[in-house]
């Protein structure tokens, strides 16, 4: 029998779990270990609530969750209940599944000022993640500035600019929806450091902007290439730039603006005891399609500031860490040398960075099976499973099974708002008593 444990429950964890299933079969026994005492990590927490769509894959891996070889090991904290080495002494192979939770910093100054968050944090505000329920962001105008110009900045401003009512069927969370209900932003603007043809938008995520009530999407047409540049372009990127072309041909006069300020980079952010105004440097594209600062700045008003710039795999002790790269020291997914580095291998976000979609991590998980089936050899001696729940058992660690996180959705289903999906649970103390609860 072989032990495995994967450490973060998301899809990178579920897909690698699954792989090891087809790889093993029923020679393996493989645990799901996460801090939370719910699964799925960025299918709950990070995706938009109001893309439902792409939270039914949590659906693919309840069945695996469900199976005798897999199990989901909740409320476990990996460096604080248990050590990477004691996950190494128990397991033939850990892997590191943990994603990439925490925000780069902007890295000019000012950008430490009340009013700047990350889109981690914010996205898992409107999404109930507990680390970050009580975040309370600066919601009362008159303008927001969005650093970045991929789907998570969109997803911002998407969720900015929504009345109440369009977000009829989502989970967003009840504190999220009442605040966002009182907000008075009436401009957002999306910063990019290029052009038009380097976004890093989807073309049906950024097509939904079309379609607010009480928002419009600005685009100046003087930022746009020539439309036979569009050419180059591959078939989904010519598509979003078209939906940038049409925001420019067609603009509205609806109370709130989602304004594209493209070849603009933020160089400082201002204002007395909170950050009141972002100071933007226009850029220019070089030969080779680098941005570089041209020397003439401008000012925009803004209370909020969400950096979306991107992400970075929080360090654990012990093992090996790539700095630069923000993500472990790895060589296609295995991890080493370090002391406590045998058997141990990363993927997903953890391996690569914060590249790719949910879907990316399916190959990836599958290719890291096949290096744990390869680096094994000959018998087990590890105690695996038994071995984790004694120690777990001695430490008096609360853990929470899949049917115990089965009770909770059924909680959170009860609890919904009329026409919602669920209402989360946004602290780990509800969880834990909806867990606890007789029904």
């Amino acid at each position: 029998m072989r032990h495995i444990a994967i450490i973060g429950s998301g899809p990178a964890g579920y897909y690698t779990a699954e792989a090891c299933q087809k790889t093993f079969g029923d020679a393996v026994r493989v645990d799901i270990i996460d801090r939370m005492p719910v699964p799925f990590g960025l299918i709950r927490s990070g995706v938009a609530p109001d893309h439902q769509a792409i939270k039914g894959v949590s659906r693919r891996y309840e069945a695996v969750a469900l199976t005798d070889t897999v199990r989901f090991v909740g409320n476990v904290s990996v460096g604080q209940d248990i050590s990477i080495e004691e996950l190494t002494a128990l397991y033939d192979a850990v892997v590191l599944a943990t994603g990439a939770p925490a925000d780069r910093r902007l890295g000019v100054p000012g950008d430490d000022l009340p009013g700047v968050i990350g889109s981690a944090a914010f996205v898992g505000w409107y999404n109930g993640h507990p680390d970050f329920a009580g975040l309370a962001p600066a919601l009362d105008g008159p303008g927001a500035v969005i650093v970045g110009h991929g789907n998570v900045a969109l997803d911002v401003a998407r969720i900015l600019a929504k009345t109440g009512s369009e977000f009829d069927g989502s989970d967003i969370v009840g504190h999220a929806l009442q605040g966002l209900g009182q907000h008075h932003i009436d401009t957002v603007t999306l910063l990019g450091r290029r052009g038009p043809h380097q976004i890093a938008m989807t073309p049906k995520e950024l097509g939904e902007l079309g379609h607010l009530t009480r928002a419009t999407a600005v685009v100046d047409p003087g930022d746009l290439p020539p439309l036979a540049a569009d050419a180059m372009l591959d078939p989904g990127q010519r598509k979003a730039v078209g939906h940038l072309r049409e925001f420019a041909a067609h603009p509205g006069d609806k109370p709130i603006r989602v304004v594209f300020d493209f070849f603009a980079i933020p160089v400082a952010l201002e204002g007395d005891g909170k950050v009141e105004r972002v100071i933007v440097e226009r850029t220019a594209l070089d030969e080779e399609g680098n941005a570089h600062g041209s020397g003439e700045t401008y000012a925009i008003p803004a209370g909020l500031v969400v950096s979306c710039i991107g992400y970075r795999t929080p360090p654990i002790p012990g093992v090996p860490y790539d700095e630069k790269l923000g993500r472990f020291a790895n060589v296609d997914g295995r991890i080493g040398p370090s002391k406590t580095s045998g058997g141990l291998y990363a993927v997903g976000w953890a391996r690569r960075g914060p590249t790719g979609t949910i879907g990316t991590n399916r190959p990836d998980g599958f290719r890291i099976a096949e290096h744990i089936a390869t680096d094994l050899s000959g018998k087990s001696d590890k105690k695996g499973r038994p071995g984790l729940d004694a120690l777990l058992a001695a430490r008096k660690v609360d853990v929470v099974t899949f049917r115990d996180w089965q009770k909770i959705e059924a909680a959170e289903i009860a609890a919904a708002r009329e026409g919602a999906p669920r209402e989360k649970f946004v602290g780990v103390d509800a969880m834990m008593a909806a867990r606890n609860a007789r029904v």
